[in-house]
């Protein structure tokens, strides 16, 4: 090699060095790369998930998105917990236990309440007509779960006190069988299983939460993919708002894609949709304050070992 070509080939490679500097502020870079975990349950998330329209808005950010089918709120949140997922939908009471044991959560976005959607129901040929003639009745209902605190708030408005009421800790299959059974008395459960209970054992509506708790249900994500990704949860709030004004308008559609999903007839559905809510939005302190009071609960409940602060598992500036 000369003497003349040394310092040619310096001058190229210093060339190259500044090209490569150069290119991000010239816009020739692609976005970062970034992931999007999505663990969803068989509900609208699996709706998105069908159409696609998350994807379309995301790439161009650089989002690529990933998606793991769970069957509970729970497990969501231990996956969660371990880093396996980034985002998910859960009822009110999942996320309580879930900060109490240590749970990196972010609340980011929550839907309209659903009051109408959690039932206490009776066996059509029961003689109870109220809620105080439920003392010392057996009552099955899914321990630690939303209508665990709807029960508690419902006893409290009619007069009874928690001692009062004889509780039987029962997931919804083997609720629904011992309901059948008449084994049970009572039976506080939330739709569709509600809905299911009603059209296909005859089942009899004493009361719904309308005026004693709210309903909502939750989407989030950790604290440390809040922080990193904005844009990305903003659009997903917006997307997931989309999926349930369609639904809105469209319940009859919307009950068949859901039986469709879930395996059970489009009319224990259509019950369950009709008198549903819909709408999602982001989350605020006035939300949050709910969860305080179903958290709180618990906590006297002794459902959960520690008094949490539901404002600890919210993400930056929220209203």
């Amino acid at each position: 090699m000369t003497d003349i070509q040394l310092p040619r080939r310096r001058l190229l490679l210093q060339g190259a060095a500044a090209a490569a500097i150069a290119w991000p502020a010239l816009g020739f870079a692609d976005a970062p790369a970034r992931t999007l975990r999505i663990g969803n349950q068989k509900g609208y998330l699996s709706l998105l998930k069908g159409r696609g329209t998350l994807e379309k808005r995301l790439a161009p950010l650089g989002v690529t998105v990933k998606w793991t089918e769970f069957t509970a709120g729970p497990v969501q949140l231990e996956a969660l917990n371990v880093g396996s997922i980034d985002f998910g939908d859960v009822g009110e009471a999942p996320p309580i236990f879930a900060q109490a044991a240590g749970a990196p959560l972010a609340y980011v976005a929550a839907t309209v309440p659903r009051p109408r959607s959690e039932l206490l129901l009776l066996p059509r040929d029961s003689t109870i007509r109220s809620v105080a003639e439920l003392k010392g009745r057996k009552i099955a209902l899914n321990k630690g779960s939303n209508v665990h605190y709807f029960i508690v708030k419902l006893a409290e408005k009619n007069g009874l006190s928690y001692g009062d009421l004889n509780l039987v800790y029962l997931p919804p299959a083997d609720a629904r069988a011992a309901f059948e059974k008449g084994s049970i008395d009572a039976w506080v459960i939330w739709d569709p299983f509600a809905a299911g209970a009603e059209k296909g054992l005859d089942a009899r509506v004493l009361a719904d939460a309308t005026g004693v708790v709210g309903n909502r249900s939750y989407y989030f994500s950790s604290l440390d993919y809040v922080a990193k990704n904005a844009d990305v949860t903003k659009i997903l709030v917006e997307e997931l708002d989309a999926i349930d004004r369609w639904g809105a308008a469209n319940r009859g559609e919307l009950s068949g894609e859901l039986a469709a999903l879930w395996g059970i007839p489009k009319p224990v559905v259509q019950l369950a949709m009709d008198r549903s809510a819909f709408g999602t939005g982001p989350i605020t302190r006035a939300i949050l304050a709910e969860q305080q009071q179903i958290a709180d609960t618990f906590f006297d409940l002794k459902l959960i070992p520690k008094k949490i602060n539901v404002l600890d598992a919210a993400a930056a500036g929220i209203a």
